[in-house]
């Protein structure tokens, strides 16, 4: 590994085997970013004046250019348990910072209003049209957070727009508080 790596155990005894996971692990951690300038590592035993067991806690600290990453894990009887849940974490984490400096950010698509203007219960679909007069078909399984029997006629509905071989569908149709346009 290149990044310095700073291990400390708190409140538990020094094992060799434990830090050999802690730095197969870090080291795992360049493959999703990289430069890494520093990395420490704390695992430990808090008191616990209620509890029987030992639980462990695991705090990672990422220096990276510009930023610093902090993942606290805790509350776990298995310190590989802990360990694992952190370092994922760790990698998340990571893998969003370097997305956000490559200007790569998740593009939603966009949601559009229409109303609802024909349903087929039976056969379990229907046509929404857009506030552009443009019909779209939807079926039942494109349905959010409702059910076919709950929708009728001139009902506002939210939904994305995909294309199907059929042509242009709405997907996840919602039915909420939404305002058509005047």
């Amino acid at each position: 590994m290149k990044t310095p790596l700073q291990i400390t155990f708190r409140d538990i005894e020094h094992s060799d085997a434990l830090e050999v996971h802690i730095r197969e692990k870090a080291q795992k951690l360049e493959t999703f970013f990289e430069p890494i300038m520093s990395c420490r590592v704390v695992v430990e035993m808090p008191h616990q004046h209620k509890h029987q067991g030992k639980v462990f806690n695991v705090r990672i600290d990422i220096g990276v250019p510009g930023s610093e990453i902090v993942v606290n894990r805790d509350r776990h009887e298995d310190v590989y348990v802990a360990l694992r849940d952190a370092f994922d974490a760790a990698k998340r984490q990571l893998d969003d910072y370097s997305r956000r400096l490559r200007r790569e950010t998740k593009a939603h698509e966009p949601e559009y209003i229409g109303q609802v203007v024909r349903l087929y219960p039976e056969e379990g679909f229907g046509f929404i049209r857009r506030t552009d007069g443009d019909e779209l078909y939807f079926s039942a399984d494109n349905l959010v957070n409702t059910t076919f029997g709950q929708l009728s006629e001139g009902v506002a509905v939210k939904f994305i727009e995909d294309l199907a071989s059929e042509g242009p569908q709405a997907k996840r149709v919602s039915v909420g508080q939404h305002q058509l346009p005047e």
